[in-house]
């Protein structure tokens, strides 16, 4: 299927690349720069609480070295412990995106953690925190465990995605909410991003493979031994996946069937 018959959509934006990448963790700037470029993702993730107030005027922060006419900026709220601290986040990263040259891009990955051992989303202030912004106007990405009906309430406050982890993030554990994750592609009517615990590219491939709209990695890819090797990896995989998805698989069958039947055989012989 050619690229522009298979664009993915959040909200009124289009995109060609099902693969969002982070841009924290890396060793070093020219790690996350050159990794980004690999993976042709077109949506990076910013934390809001590690950026400067005035970007334009700081020269240190990578982000001012990347092309951001092919990349969409999506700030995230990592950090806030409460609906109120991440609302706050959003409009902050509003303001950086401005500053950046987007002054349209109202999205927000919305993060809410309170938990500092698990860093689980904390399903209550997500909820509180995504009603406030989507009547805001923010196109609202919910980072949230992997709860089918709170993927359903989410959605029918109006956010853009849902994006359910695969396991712990930064864990590297895959997929192990998988499940779940397959309840709420099956009940969703907006894109389901996958977002957490993906180590490996064949993980990632899995998740489309599953019916998920994108998947978002940073760890899997910031602390690879060769990031942007893995980078290109995952854009594969996760180009793969899809493929896989809309090809539609073989149904599995309890015996074995030969590939070459033996009513051809006896034709030729």
């Amino acid at each position: 299927m050619e690229k522009h018959l298979d664009r993915f959509q959040i909200g009124e934006k289009v995109f060609n690349s099902r693969l969002l990448l982070g841009t924290g963790k890396y060793r070093t700037s020219k790690a996350a720069i050159e990794s980004i470029e690999n993976s042709n993702c077109e949506i990076i993730t910013v934390a809001i609480r590690r950026l400067p107030l005035d970007l334009k005027n700081d020269t240190t922060n990578f982000l001012g070295k990347l092309d951001l006419k092919k990349l969409w900026l999506l700030p995230n709220t990592a950090g806030a412990q409460t609906a109120e601290e991440a609302i706050r986040m959003a409009f902050l990263g509003h303001e950086l995106s401005c500053q950046l040259g987007q002054p349209d891009n109202f999205f927000v990955k919305l993060e809410v953690i309170s938990d500092p051992k698990y860093l689980l989303p904390d399903p209550i202030g997500t909820l509180k925190a995504a009603e406030f912004l989507v009547k805001k106007g923010f196109t609202v990405l919910p980072y949230i465990n992997a709860d089918p009906m709170l993927a359903l309430h989410l959605e029918d406050l109006g956010c853009a995605t849902v994006m359910p982890l695969g396991s712990p993030i930064g864990s590297g554990q895959g997929l192990t909410n998988l499940h779940n994750i397959q309840i709420i592609i099956e009940n969703a009517n907006i894109p389901v991003i996958v977002d957490a615990g993906i180590g490996i590219p064949s993980e990632a491939a899995q998740s489309l493979e599953l019916g998920a709209d994108a998947v978002l990695l940073n760890t899997a890819v910031a602390q690879a031994k060769n990031p942007a090797q893995m980078a290109t990896a995952m854009n594969l995989a996760v180009q793969a996946g899809r493929l896989a998805y809309l090809s539609g698989r073989m149904e599995k069958k309890h015996y074995a069937s030969a590939s070459s039947p033996l009513e051809q055989i006896s034709r030729l012989t």
